[in-house]
């Protein structure tokens, strides 16, 4: 019997590794904002190219010596190349390109509307009309979306008009390849698929840096140790997502949803002084209500079933 079926309370194991994704995932916006900003020395696609390609290295070797089975199918192949993509170069590499600009707590609170977006991308890929709680909380959860992308957009400043609609475009890529890779389940263990997806991220990083004729990386210290971060406590971030699931609740893990970008947002507060306007306030509410009203109708839908 799971463990996350469990009555008898929640697992302290689980509760430790939810944790660790709610800190760790919540300060790697802060993380990739030091490593990219101006003057850090790291273009984005390059950072990305390193930070996937030492992380594939590192799960290859864990799951080697786990004795986890490594050699994949083409169709297994074909999978983690397309989520790989979506998740790492569209998702992933779009934040590090607009964070170049963008403040990182603004790029937690946009990419945390994921759950409004994969709610949208499973309504299309089911072709059915979203219920009515889900259909309010869509319109709300957009609705924080305006608000939070508005100041960006209205300004004229060209820059960081696309750097916003690059961050609503990975939170849609990033809702998409996850609704992908679980409607496309594998035989795999969860670090070799993690693995193979950030090996095909890292291609893609490559070809675009290339293609976008990227310098050198001159990173200061500064930006190598956020990026060493993002290398070291992002895989055990991972790692702990999976095991949280295992062991937890489905809807009590998935709440890092709610914790990450507040505190991504407090973080670059302090840290780096992000403002934190009225907008980004009323936005984030309504965002995060939006998010609530999405797991809130799922979670409805598991009970009818």
């Amino acid at each position: 019997m799971k463990t996350n079926t469990q009555s008898q309370g929640l697992n302290r194991t689980g509760l430790a590794n939810l944790l660790v994704v709610y800190l760790v995932w919540s300060s790697t916006y802060l993380a990739i904002r030091i490593a990219v900003r101006e003057g850090a020395g790291f273009p984005p696609f390059t950072m990305g190219l390193m930070r996937a390609a030492l992380g594939c290295l590192i799960l290859f070797t864990w799951s080697y010596f786990k004795k986890e089975r490594i050699r994949i199918t083409r169709r297994e192949a074909l999978t983690l190349l397309v989520s790989g993509i979506l998740l790492w170069v569209a998702g992933n590499g779009l934040v590090t390109f607009a964070e170049q600009r963008t403040e990182s707590g603004l790029a937690a609170l946009l990419v945390a509307a994921s759950p409004i977006w994969a709610a949208v991308v499973e309504a299309v890929w089911d072709r059915k009309l979203p219920s009515p709680l889900l259909f309010i909380s869509l319109l709300i959860g957009f609705g924080g979306i305006v608000v939070l992308t508005l100041p960006s957009l209205s300004s004229g400043v060209h820059a960081d008009a696309i750097a916003t609609l690059a961050l609503l475009v990975a939170a849609m890529a990033w809702s998409s390849g996850s609704v992908y890779q679980a409607r496309n389940q594998l035989d795999l263990a969860p670090r070799v698929s993690s693995a193979y997806q950030m090996l095909f991220g890292s291609i893609g990083f490559g070809i675009l840096a290339l293609l976008l004729k990227e310098p050198a990386p001159t990173p200061n210290t500064e930006a190598w140790l956020a990026w060493g971060y993002l290398v070291i406590f992002g895989t055990l971030a991972f790692t702990s997502y999976v095991i949280a699931l295992k062991l937890l609740p489905t809807r009590i893990v998935m709440t890092y949803a709610y914790v990450n970008p507040v505190l991504a947002l407090l973080l670059g507060f302090f840290v780096l002084g992000e403002e934190i306007t009225v907008y980004t306030i009323g936005g984030s509410l309504l965002v995060l209500l939006g998010v609530a009203g999405v797991f809130r109708e799922r979670l409805a839908k598991q009970r009818q079933g």
